[in-house]
C-alpha cells in the first residue's frame, strides 16, 4: 500500500500511523502517530495546517473513536511548518499542549516575525555560493510564504535526555540537529521504537539546515546526530515521510556512507580547479535518476547548492579543501 493513502495503520501496539496530505509536488504527506494508552493520548508530530489535513486526521482518528479532544499533548520533533502549524491549530481549537525541542528557539523567533522573508537565509547563501541564476529563480516563483499566525511558541521546551510520559508509556527526548538545530527524534526504549521525525527518513536523503536562522555546520551536526543513533541500541523506525518499520540503524548507517561518498565526489569536483559551490554543483548529479542540476525545478536547485555548500563547510573542517572569500565576490573553493 502506498504509504500516503489516507486512513490509519497500527505500526506498534498502541501506535497508529496517520498519513496526512501536504500541499506540495513533491513530498505529498506526513506521518503522525497516535499514541494511546491510559488517561489520555498523545501526538507525535502535528502536520500541516491545511483543511485537507483537518478532515483526514479527523476521520481517521474517529475510526478508533476518537476526536482530537482526546489527546492531552502534541509532541514535536522540528519546527518546519508541515509538521507544526497543524499542532498550533489543534491547540487553539481543544486546548492540547505543544512540546518542541529548545533548540529551536530561534527559529520559532524568526518565523512569527512582522515580516518574514521566504528563504532568506538561503537567497544569501546562494549570493556568496555564485549561484545567481538560481537565486533568481527562486525569487520570480510565488511562494505561498510563512503566515506567522500559524506559529505560536510551544508551551514546552524539551531538552536531550528529558524523559517525558506520553499515555502510560516514556519516551526519551534524543537531541538530533542537523535537519534543523532543534530537530529531536523520541525513545520509546520499553518498546523498541524512535519517532524519528525527519532526522532519518526510509527513502529520502533529508536536507539540511533549511531554516530561518542558518547554522555553523548543519551537515556536521547531523553526522554526529546519525552516529549518535547508531551508537545506540537499534530501534525501529517510525518516521515523519514514508512507511514505518524498519531499523534505524540500517538506514541511519546508510545515510552516513552516502554523505561520505558525496564528500568524496564533491572534493573530485574541484581538481579541475578552482571553483565556486555553485560550479560544483552543477558538476554533481542530483537524486536517484542522477539528474543534473540544470534539470531540476527552482527550490530543488536551491536545496542542491545548499547540499553543496554543506558538504564543502566539512571538507574545510577536515583540512580537504579551502576557501577564499572577497567582498562583493562569490565564494571560491579549492583544494
Amino acid at each position: 500500500m502506498d504509504w500516503t493513502t489516507p486512513g490509519i495503520e497500527e505500526v506498534a501496539p498502541g501506535v497508529h500511523r496517520i498519513p496526512l496530505p501536504m500541499p506540495t509536488d513533491g513530498l505529498r504527506a506526513v506521518n503522525v502517530y497516535a499514541v494511546l494508552g491510559t488517561g489520555s493520548n498523545t501526538l507525535i508530530d502535528g502536520g500541516w495546517k491545511i483543511e485537507p489535513a483537518v478532515v483526514a486526521l479527523d476521520e481517521a482518528l474517529a475510526t478508533l473513536d476518537l476526536s482530537a479532544g482526546d489527546f492531552a499533548q502534541c509532541l514535536v520533533t522540528h519546527h518546519h511548518r508541515d509538521h507544526y502549524t497543524l499542532a498550533v491549530e489543534l491547540r487553539r481549537r481543544v486546548g492540547m499542549t505543544i512540546s518542541l525541542g529548545e533548540g529551536e528557539r530561534d527559529n520559532m523567533d524568526a518565523a512569527y516575525a512582522v515580516r518574514p522573508v521566504a528563504f532568506q537565509s538561503q537567497l544569501k547563501s546562494l549570493a556568496d555560493a555564485g549561484a545567481q541564476s538560481v537565486l533568481d529563480m527562486v525569487r520570480a516563483v510565488k511562494h505561498e510564504g510563512v503566515d506567522r499566525h500559524d506559529y505560536e511558541p510551544p508551551d514546552a521546551w524539551l531538552a536531550d535526555a528529558d524523559r517525558l510520559d506520553a499515555s502510560g508509556r516514556t519516551l526519551r527526548v534524543v537531541a538530533t540537529p542537523g535537519h534543523t538545530s532543534g530537530h529531536v527524534v523520541f525513545v520509546d526504549d520499553d518498546a523498541g521504537l524512535m519517532f524519528s521525525g525527519d532526522h532519518v527518513l526510509p527513502h529520502i536523503t533529508p536536507s539540511v539546515g533549511l531554516q530561518a536562522v542558518p547554522a555553523v555546520s548543519p551537515l556536521a551536526d547531523f553526522l554526529s546526530s546519525l552516529a549518535r543513533v547508531v551508537s545506540e541500541p537499534d530501534r525501529i523506525m517510525l518516521p515523519a515521510h514514508g512507511p514505518a518499520g524498519g531499523s534505524i540503524h540500517e538506514r541511519a548507517t546508510q545515510l552516513i556512507a552516502h554523505h561520505e561518498t558525496r564528500l568524496t565526489d564533491t572534493a573530485a569536483a574541484l581538481t579541475g580547479g578552482a571553483a565556486t559551490a555553485y560550479e560544483v554543483a552543477r558538476h554533481l548529479r542530483w537524486t536517484s535518476r542522477s539528474r543534473h542540476l540544470d534539470e531540476m525545478d527552482a527550490l530543488n536547485q536551491m536545496l542542491a547548492v545548499m547540499e553543496t555548500v554543506a558538504h564543502l563547510d566539512v571538507l574545510r573542517a577536515q583540512g580537504r579543501v579551502t576557501r577564499t572569500e572577497q567582498a562583493g565576490d562569490p565564494w571560491v573553493y579549492a583544494v
